[in-house]
């Protein structure tokens, strides 16, 4: 169950404060007090929230052997949603109303039919307390002590804002998405490159002025469109350049673009297609699209480096990884299995910024303008 078996679906944050250092008793006792079930979180709208061990989605049962591995923090969030089925408040509502004509002799008032609905939800309700029609999910969470960042498995805003909420009144402390733009600026700062992304601004790739207003960017302040460009340019360097990256440490990535790739207009006039594929960036009505001035928004991936591979979707703006199949263990005994999948799950963090890095170093430094020139003249077709 959640990043310790599987696919996994990875969206990072960074968390508000210092990092724990070595995960004792103390955050096992605070996820025991506001366990699913116990401790409730509960919002007008019926949905309540609290933690699970991670075994299963009743699993309540915290303890430093099976949640803190390898100098990580892994748990879940569940979230139960009480849905009253419509049809049966209706069904209810049509019993009740009989009911009350047979006793006024037919002659039902405007009172009769408020005080049916007013029964049926309540019988509704009253059924609702046994649980049965209570849906449930989890979001995986691991909070890695050795980058202080979480990693949790949706992308769902919703989810995150509730994960957001619980995590806080658990552990006091909040945490902060890791998006295109602030990874962005934090690769940059150790290049002494953030004055590039401060001034970084919306390239224009084909014909025309560059967009101003980017149609799914919140506020001028943000640069996730950053991850929209970096996209761009991974589909430039694959076909002029190879499918081989020389990263920052050294090592090499090798990507192939694969499955699935989703476009959009960035001026919001000319909508959004996604193109599934073995190879999509290499169809023609793709290539047409990002000539009409269209972005890559997600994009199905494979990394290779240090001949461990790793298969997903990739987000352009949060630069989460969706679906990702990871390399399989060579490990045999259970802890060291798992200790090697928290070990993989780094790899793959790494892997990613170091690739989106490579992008950076050039986006935010003087080599941009002559990459621009070069990536305006491919789509040209020169």
């Amino acid at each position: 169950m959640g990043f310790l078996t599987g696919r996994v679906s990875v969206m990072r944050f960074r968390i508000d404060g210092p990092s724990p250092g070595i995960f004792g008793q103390g955050p096992i006792d605070l996820l025991t007090q506001r366990r699913a079930g116990r401790q409730r979180l509960a919002s007008a709208d019926g949905i309540e929230t609290g933690w699970i061990a991670g075994d299963h989605i009743l699993d309540t049962d915290f303890t430093l052997e099976k949640n803190v591995i390898n100098d990580a923090l892994q748990f879940a969030m569940r979230v139960d949603a009480i849905k009253l089925p419509s049809d049966l408040l209706q069904a209810y509502y049509h019993v009740e109303l009989r009911a009350l004509g047979a006793k006024s002799g037919g002659r039902l008032q405007p009172r009769h039919k408020r005080q049916a609905k007013a029964s049926a939800q309540e019988r509704l309700e009253s059924e609702a307390k046994d649980g049965r029609f209570t849906r449930r999910k989890c979001v995986p969470v691991l909070w890695d002590a050795r980058s202080n960042e979480l990693l949790v498995g949706t992308t769902s805003p919703t989810a995150i804002d509730q994960l957001h909420s619980l995590f806080e009144q658990t552990f006091n402390v909040g945490f902060e998405p890791l998006t295109a733009g602030t990874l962005g600026y934090r690769l940059a700062e150790t290049r002494r490159q953030t004055r590039g992304v401060d001034d970084a601004r919306p390239s224009a790739f084909v014909s025309g002025p560059a967009p101003v207003d980017i149609a799914w960017i919140p506020d001028e302040d943000n640069r996730d469109f950053l991850g929209n460009e970096f996209f761009l340019w991974l589909w430039f360097r694959s076909e002029l350049h190879g499918d081989t990256i020389k990263a920052r440490d050294g090592s090499e990535i090798t990507f192939m673009l694969t499955r699935t790739l989703t476009l959009e207009c960035p001026r919001g006039q000319t909508g959004r297609e996604t193109i599934t594929s073995e190879a999509p960036t290499r169809l023609p009505e793709a290539r047409r699209a990002i000539q009409s001035g269209k972005w890559p928004r997600k994009i199905g991936i494979t990394l290779v480096r240090h001949d461990e591979p790793y298969d997903g979707t990739w987000h352009a703006e949060t630069l989460a990884l969706t679906s990702c199949k990871m390399p399989a263990g060579k490990e045999e005994a259970e802890h060291a299995r798992l200790e090697e999948r928290i070990d993989q799950l780094r790899h793959l963090v790494e892997t990613m910024d170091l690739l989106y890095d490579a992008f950076g170093a050039i986006r935010h430094g003087s080599a941009w303008s002559d990459e621009l020139v070069r990536m305006q003249k491919w789509l040209q077709g020169k």
